[in-house]
């Protein structure tokens, strides 16, 4: 999701016992408590007021962490959650039921069916460009499946992390719940235990040692990667349409969203009037200067936005049709528009995760999708096109994480369908049905009445009538 690592700023002076704390909540989970449907309620719908009682305090924490403007807070990272976990709640026993399967005539009389288990002790580790919801979202989704958890927000965040784990510790039932907060010292700690299943947000290269420290203890790890979700603009489509949601999708949150448009493959007949109407919507957004929106945010910190900014003076493309200008110092960089980008671009060798729009031009469908197939699968992908044909071959001939068709995010804010990357994008999913299912184990069950006696024809001594019996009835 991330390109930025993690620093070493340990938020906790004394020791770290990730072993104890492991011990406490396997106990805890041991207990049954967790297991109770009446304790999951009550957990979900402490997590839900927890936002909501607290949204001002969120709402300002997220502006200190990431100038996030108010509308944007509250919409991903208050409501949008707040409405996910209610969802949760409403379904959650009816996915937790036993489902019944086909027993086929042979292991008659008899029943199948699957049951879903918690599987114990969860760790989440959340990133820092979403820092409520990339955490909250998959803890309501773990406790609804009835399993005890640590939850490790961002030290990169540090204003939400602090107000989160303050929180918890108020809401939540610290002996099945807990938060811990802190950097490097602390997440190496917690990786060398063993737990039950990892959910890890964030960039490829910590992927690979959440996944490795994983790998010793044979633990289940989801990964949700990010990568260059890119996007296509074909010539027959709603330009007023694509040019709206894009600009939405690429600049909320300064960029800095694992499923944010990276880059736009554009077709040559519509480019002139899509950079016309896209630097027209910027002025529309922002104003002339952004620097002085109060609905454009900043890059996390100097570090990051000095990154970006390097993107954009290391040219590799045309013209700068947009925006260009940057201030580190202040984590400013402008929302950014450059035309002609070559694919030796710097620009294109990284997920950019800032404000920072390429585009490329495309006289055939082939070309952006050959491109696509020649990196990494995305994330996410998006097509506009009023062309069903031209929607078909984008979706059977490319393979990404999720896809939304005439819009951004989409696919992934329902909240309904599975959400999770492919291939270096990351694996596993969440969201709705699909995460309690992660963070549960679907145990086959066969069950067999105890009256029941084996046929003979089963047993040795195993005579050559027995096997002509068994190829006409098995």
């Amino acid at each position: 999701m991330s390109t930025e690592t993690s620093e070493i700023t340990p938020g906790q002076t004394e020791a770290f016992d990730a072993a104890g704390l492991l011990g406490d909540l396997r106990a805890t989970f041991a207990s049954g408590r967790t297991r109770d449907f009446a304790w999951r309620d009550a957990q979900l719908d402490a997590l839900a007021r927890m936002l909501v009682e607290n949204e001002a305090a969120v709402i300002e924490a997220l502006a200190a962490d990431l100038g996030r403007p108010t509308l944007e807070a509250w919409v991903s990272e208050v409501r949008m959650i707040e409405k996910e976990i209610r969802t949760i709640q409403k379904h959650y026993r009816s996915w937790a039921g036993e489902k019944k399967y086909k027993t086929p005539a042979f292991f008659k009389p008899g029943r199948s069916a699957v049951r879903f288990d918690p599987l114990g002790v969860v760790l989440v580790i959340a990133p820092w460009n979403y820092p409520v919801q990339l955490l909250i979202s998959p803890l309501a989704a773990v406790i609804a499946a009835g399993n005890t958890a640590v939850a490790k927000p961002s030290e990169l965040s540090p204003a939400t992390s602090a107000l989160l784990t303050r929180l918890a510790a108020e809401y939540l039932d610290s002996d099945a719940i807990r938060f811990v907060e802190g950097g490097i010292d602390e997440s190496t700690a917690l990786l060398e235990q063993r737990w039950d299943h990892i959910m890890y947000t964030g960039n490829g290269m910590v992927g690979r040692i959440v996944a490795a420290a994983a790998a010793k203890h044979l633990t289940p790890v989801t990964l949700e990667l990010g990568g260059q979700s890119p996007t296509i603009v074909d010539k027959d489509v709603n330009l007023t349409l694509a040019v709206d949601r894009i600009a939405g999708g690429k600049w909320v949150n300064a960029g800095q969203t694992c499923i944010a448009p990276n880059h736009v493959f554009i077709h040559e007949d519509v480019e002139q009037e899509f950079v016309e109407r896209l630097k027209k919507t910027l002025v529309t957004r922002y104003g002339r200067d952004p620097r002085t929106s109060k609905d454009f945010g900043r890059i996390v910190n100097e570090r990051h936005a000095a990154r970006v900014a390097g993107l954009i003076t290391a040219g590799g493309f045309d013209s700068v049709v947009a925006g260009g200008d940057s201030d580190v110092r202040s984590r400013y960089v402008a929302p950014t528009v450059l035309r002609g980008v070559r694919p030796d671009a710097a620009v294109m060798q990284e997920e950019i995760f800032g404000p920072v729009l390429p585009l490329i031009t495309f006289r055939d469908l082939d070309e952006p999708i050959a491109a696509i197939n020649a990196g990494e699968k995305p994330l996410a992908l998006y097509v506009f096109s009023n062309s069903d044909e031209t929607v078909e071959r984008v979706l059977s001939e490319t393979s990404s994480g999720g896809v939304s068709v005439n819009d951004v995010f989409m696919h992934m804010m329902s909240g309904e369908m599975p959400f999770g990357g492919v291939g270096e994008s990351g694996y596993g999913a969440y969201h709705g049905q699909a995460g309690f299912e992660t963070f549960s184990h679907a145990k086959a069950v066969y069950r067999r009445p105890g009256w029941f006696r084996d046929p003979a024809l089963l047993k040795p001594p195993y005579k050559g009538w027995k096997l002509k019996v068994l190829r006409k009835v098995f």
